[in-house]
């Protein structure tokens, strides 16, 4: 039997834990009162697993081949004896509004391993209908789940707090989807991602509570967030719920600049799509920058307002973090001191940012009026020339530091631009690497130490969504030679190792459906 997923003692601390419906329901229902309601993965007819994360499963001491059970699991075609498997009941602010109810409604956990001393909660999407699925089906197509399953892992891999996946199956079913919400719905492939994470914890899990005035049932999830994930806070009273609400604003805090540094855009982040713990979860429209833009949103439903944008983000977890106080603010006597705790989100991302951005510029700090000025400037050019980021930043790293004439520093990132530059253009530009070199002879580090850093913090490769959308065409023609190409340069992102894929996205890309913009529909 070996080390199969079939063959592990799954645990059920949440459900063993809260209160819940323990009838299994596929009809969609308000659930007062309880943090679950039981569900069972609905069957497929054809299963066959795509891809298979062979380093996660090690982690959760799985074997590097997995049997035609194991498949069954994955697929939701098979539930062992141990499993209790569930949806969470949450609510959300969607787009700035509440929305109540909303909770997995085509995500269902089938329990959690326990594995040196860490927990691991495996949880399907797409494996059916649940009481939260509301009109939907359940369902996700294979078109999403590529994208969801190789950005899992990629972001993990460029080191970014994620949630990650495990494997990745073709149902062998059809499912209906209106790509663009125009009113074109047609047949796709079905797919299930198996999706791994301490915990899948929202904010929107706490909201829902406080919203319906469950103060005793807050509280329980507070005290088992805190015992289980956050286990180094030992206060009581406002002191805990304070301590709780810091350490999650300042791994949030850590995610963001993270999403920055790599040029990470989330496309939809809601208050059920942000973690308690800080991962980033829920892959949806989604979309590393090509150009530096600070105003791209990847979200098709995002348009007009952007109100996701790149640059938006931080400004959004911030908002997101206040409506999280909120729901808290029943458990505390002095809400005062919450609310003085929140605001200090704004100085744990200005650390957390320059931080960062001093490592992508392979600079001691950034903590001088010049170097903030430097900063500003360096983004309005890389904006204005329509400048691709990540290729920016690794052509920056092999720069001449000396001295280099504007042709020749021009002719050094040519391959960069996305428009050809007039010659005012030019020189904006040199002049802008002009200062950076003055920047670098000023500092405190070595060139040596200077590169090291810039080599740690700006990847070479990224799973631009050109990519991904032509991987997934060429999956549901049955060519995965693409796929298994991403799947292996994704690992490795900061070496040469995917560098056929080193070029800035090609114009047919830029308006292309699916490769620059996206629905939430998958």
């Amino acid at each position: 039997m070996g080390n199969q997923l079939h063959s592990k003692e799954f645990k059920n601390n949440f459900v063993n834990i809260f209160n819940g419906i323990d009838k299994v329901s596929r009809d969609p229902k308000q659930t007062p009162g309880v943090l679950y309601t039981r569900a069972m993965p609905s069957p497929v007819s054809a299963p066959k697993l795509v891809s298979y994360s062979v380093e996660l499963g090690e982690i959760l001491g799985l074997d590097s081949r997995l049997d035609s059970k194991s498949v069954e699991i994955l697929s939701g075609n098979r539930v062992v004896n141990s499993m209790i498997p569930y949806a969470a009941c949450y609510g959300g602010y969607q787009f700035g509004h509440w929305a109540n109810q909303l909770g997995d409604g085509r995500a269902i956990t089938l329990g959690e391993i326990e594995k040196d001393n860490h927990i691991f909660e495996v949880q399907l999407k797409g494996s059916g209908r649940t009481a939260y699925s509301r009109r939907g089906d359940g369902r996700a197509v294979l078109r999403s789940s590529v994208r969801e399953y190789l950005m899992s892992e990629a972001m993990y891999y460029l080191g970014v707090p994620t949630t990650r996946a495990l494997s990745l199956v073709d149902t062998g079913d059809k499912v209906l989807r209106d790509m663009f919400y125009d009113g074109n719905a047609d047949y796709e492939n079905g797919a299930i991602v198996a999706r791994v994470a301490p915990s899948f914890l929202r904010f929107g899990n706490f909201q829902i509570l406080f919203a319906r005035g469950e103060e005793d049932n807050l509280r329980k999830l507070l005290d088992w967030t805190v015992e289980k994930f956050y286990p180094d806070i030992t206060s009581s009273g406002d002191n805990r719920v304070v301590d709780f609400f810091r350490n999650v604003s300042k791994r949030t805090s850590g995610m963001i600049a993270e999403w920055m540094r790599v040029g990470f855009v989330h496309g939809v982040m809601n208050t059920d799509n942000m973690s308690a713990l800080g991962l980033t979860i829920d892959y949806g429209p989604f979309s590393f920058l090509d150009n530096f833009d600070p105003t791209f949103t990847p979200n098709t439903t995002d348009l007009p307002g952007r109100r996701y944008a790149f640059a938006s983000q931080p400004s959004i977890a911030f908002w997101n973090l206040q409506r999280f106080s909120e729901s808290l603010m029943p458990l505390m006597n002095d809400q005062k001191l919450l609310e003085d705790e929140v605001e200090n989100f704004k100085s744990y991302y200005q650390h957390d940012y320059f931080k960062m951005m001093s490592s992508k510029f392979g600079l001691s700090h950034l903590d001088t009026e010049d170097r903030r000025e430097f900063l500003i400037a360096v983004e309005n050019c890389l904006y204005e020339l329509e400048v691709d980021m990540t290729l920016f930043y690794q052509f920056l790293i092999d720069i001449d530091r000396s001295g280099e004439s504007k042709d020749s520093t021009i002719k050094h990132f040519k391959d960069c631009f996305y428009i050809d530059l007039t010659e005012s253009q030019e020189r904006q530009f040199y002049n802008m690497i002009k200062v950076y070199k003055e920047l670098l002879s000023s500092d405190s580090l070595s060139d040596d130490e200077s590169i090291e850093l810039m080599r740690k913090a700006n990847p070479r490769f990224i799973l631009r969504n050109y990519l991904l959308h032509e991987a997934s065409e060429k999956l549901e023609k049955g060519d995965s030679s693409l796929f298994d190409e991403l799947f292996l340069a994704l690992k490795d992102p900061y070496s040469k190792i995917g560098d056929k894929f080193f070029v800035k996205r090609p114009k047919w890309a830029a308006q292309k459906a699916g490769c620059s913009m996206l629905s939430c529909s998958s």
